[in-house]
């Protein structure tokens, strides 16, 4: 689904052909990550179940800020953000509330994209959704069976992924301790190996379920994001985001799985994988309860000062929200703003590439724009979206 937004974006603004010295390629987990032409992105969406909480907007929030830095470097990028509409956790909140899962997905995802436009978090160039992508799974788990990087148990679908937590640098405990998190049930007797995913899974009749080759049953998780990837974007992408917690199984198995049909490698050129937010110890989630959400602290603090809440910090790091941090987040876009109207700042706007590009470093951006002002606060605003 095309959002309609303006490729165009890229040009607004300061024109990066005229700054000085050579082009800067963007430099990830501290290696170089050049870009030619489109930038082909791929983000983590939600599981349409519930409200937005702090943890997701980092992510998102982080997402289109590495969208926003590579445009304002003259790439055109093409981003994708998923939205997993199949998924147990999705249809179990479906029945008790008596609703169907369609309409809940729909509700809460209009609920959350409302809540990103106030964040300012640009809508993305496709958002493919699960449902949709049942039939890339189908082709996905048929092209792995080919391969014999899959087989089949009754009427579900194993991949071979048992290899994909030493790729992550787990040992077997880690990697079942947190299959068991995910659900992916590595005490299914079925498995070859413990660690091994379904791609496709068999239902019973009163589960929902679509049809395939192997009878009724419904995507597995991991399957759902690299059969979107591979649909959209063919066998590879240069950019692959979505939070720390999901490195071990989601994208670990994701890759192995969209690497193992189509022999390409590396799946994912670059991996922005935003720190989790803690509060009270303990990782921000629907699944404890855990949460601050975001339209409740939209009803005292703007959206910019929640995102600049996100960015004041390297990206890979776990950090824990407090009402202290929200509100310095507040009085330093104050100052920010107040920088901005200051002539000048033309050598920091010069400055801020070296910056943005390393890395994603904002709060080393911060400091120069808070130094030189003027222009280069200005830039900054601009580029991070904190107007």
């Amino acid at each position: 689904m095309n959002s309609g937004r303006d490729d165009g974006w890229q040009t607004a603004g300061v024109d990066a052909s005229r700054l000085t010295g050579p082009p800067m390629p963007l430099h990830l987990n501290g290696a170089a990550l050049p870009m030619v032409g489109r930038v082909r992105m791929y983000v983590c969406g939600i599981t349409p179940y519930d409200v937005t909480h702090l943890g997701h907007a980092a992510t998102y929030v982080w997402a289109d800020t590495l969208d926003r830095v590579l445009r304002w470097h003259g790439h055109t990028v093409t981003m994708a953000r998923n939205v997993t509409d199949v998924d147990d956790v999705l249809f179990a909140e479906a029945r008790r509330r008596g609703e169907s899962f369609s309409m809940l997905a729909t509700l809460q995802r209009a609920s959350f994209e409302s809540t990103m436009a106030t964040l300012r978090v640009r809508n993305p160039d496709h958002s493919p959704t699960a449902a949709q992508a049942v039939g890339h799974v189908v082709q996905l788990a048929a092209a792995l069976l080919a391969r014999d990087a899959a087989y089949l148990r009754g009427g579900t679908v194993y991949a071979r992924t048992s290899g994909a937590a030493a790729a992550a640098g787990l040992d077997h405990d880690t990697a079942i301790a947190l299959s068991n998190d995910f659900h992916d049930h590595p005490d299914d007797p079925a498995k070859d190996h413990p660690l091994d995913v379904a791609v496709w899974q068999e239902t019973t009749d009163d589960e929902i379920s679509w049809p395939s080759p192997w009878g009724d049953g419904r995507p597995g998780w991991h399957a759902e994001c690299a059969a979107m990837v591979l649909s959209l974007f063919g066998s590879s992408i240069d950019l692959h985001c979505g939070g720390a917690d999901l490195a071990y199984p989601h994208h670990a198995c994701e890759t192995a799985l969209a690497e193992a049909a189509t022999g390409v490698a590396p799946f994912s050129r670059g991996w922005l994988r935003a720190g989790t937010v803690q509060i009270g110890g303990a990782k921000m989630a629907k699944s404890t309860g855990n949460l601050v959400l975001v339209d409740d602290l939209l009803r005292e603090h703007t959206g910019a000062a929640i995102r600049l809440l996100c960015l004041n910090r390297p990206w890979a790091q776990a950090w824990s929200y407090s009402v202290d941090d929200l509100n310095s987040a507040g009085s330093l876009l104050e100052d920010l703003y107040t920088a901005a109207a200051k002539p000048g700042g033309d050598s920091g706007v010069a400055a801020l590439p070296a910056a943005l590009l390393d890395d994603l470093d904002v709060p080393r951006a911060l400091e120069i724009a808070l130094e030189d002002g003027g222009q280069a606060a200005r830039t900054l605003i601009e580029i991070l979206a904190l107007s």
